[in-house]
């Protein structure tokens, strides 16, 4: 292997590990509480979030970049990729504060790719390498098996945390309309409020796509029949509600969807296709 592209794998892995603690510092870590600490303009919510990230870097560091930790550019660069982190949420809040948009899925999948670009470029200047040699090896070096893992996590974490998220974002309409236009029965259970009702989907959500995704690595495609099997019949009695039906569906194919996509990188990069077996 030529120097170049051991130096490419390294930027490589950095990048994935940067990303990595990203997605755990805003998806996995951060708590609502954390969230509107910020929005409130809480200087400790700020520092509490920074710490996060900061640790979250280092410890992923030490799991897949041990020699590179202790580097006074490494250290460097990582201060610097939270404080940038920092900033780009204080703006982000800002603005959704003078326009109700920049809280939408636009201003989510927007913010997120502001903050891959700024990992992206804080790996390339780690490790000095030109940000146009990267795209050209990338699949090639993704399927080493040490990067194999971190692609693993990183797809997992996106897939599971972070498509719940933006899935959130484009189901929000119809959750301002769940429970509306429909009277109570008298002597019937009461029903759960939209808050509620997000928080269930959140949960149920996330390990819909954990089996989804889990199902098509495994090359067991049946599986993700019997999940959306199980889970509306979980909900059958509440379908007589138009507005919980479409609410029901749409949000089941969007995360469907996420997971499918998540699992078509993965099986490319583990098995070098995404066709499922015959």
């Amino acid at each position: 292997m030529s120097l170049w592209d051991e130096n490419v794998q390294t930027t490589i892995r950095a990048i994935l590990t940067l990303y990595l603690a990203h997605l755990l510092t805003d998806f996995v870590f951060q708590t609502s509480h954390l969230v509107q600490q910020k929005k409130n303009g809480q200087a400790l919510g700020y520092f509490k979030h920074g710490a996060i990230h900061y640790l979250c870097v280092l410890l992923a560091a030490v799991c897949f970049l041990p020699g590179m930790i202790s580097s006074l550019r490494f250290q460097l660069a990582v201060i610097a990729l939270t404080l940038v982190h920092l900033l780009i949420d204080l703006c982000k809040i800002q603005f959704a504060k003078s326009r109700a948009a920049a809280d939408g899925a636009l201003a989510f999948v927007l913010d997120q790719a502001v903050h891959f670009f700024t990992v992206l470029l804080a790996a390339c200047w780690i490790e000095q390498t030109p940000l146009a040699g990267i795209a050209r090896s990338s699949l090639h070096v993704l399927r080493e098996q040490s990067n194999r893992i971190l692609l693993l996590l990183i797809v997992y974490v996106a897939v599971i945390f972070a498509c719940g998220y933006l899935i959130r974002f484009l189901t929000k309409p119809l959750m301002r309309h769940i429970g509306l236009g429909t009277p109570q029965i008298p002597n019937s259970p009461p029903r759960e409020t939209p808050a509620q009702l997000s928080n269930a989907g959140m949960y149920i959500g996330w390990l819909e796509r954990f089996l989804v995704l889990t199902a098509l690595l495994l090359h067991s495609p049946a599986t993700v029949g019997l999940i959306i099997a199980a889970k509306s019949i979980a909900r059958y009695p509440q379908f007589h509600r138009e507005q919980f039906a479409e609410y029901f569906l749409i949000g089941t194919l969007l995360s469907i969807c996420t997971a499918f996509v998540g699992g078509v990188v993965l099986m490319k990069v583990f098995f070098g296709s995404s066709a499922l077996p015959q």
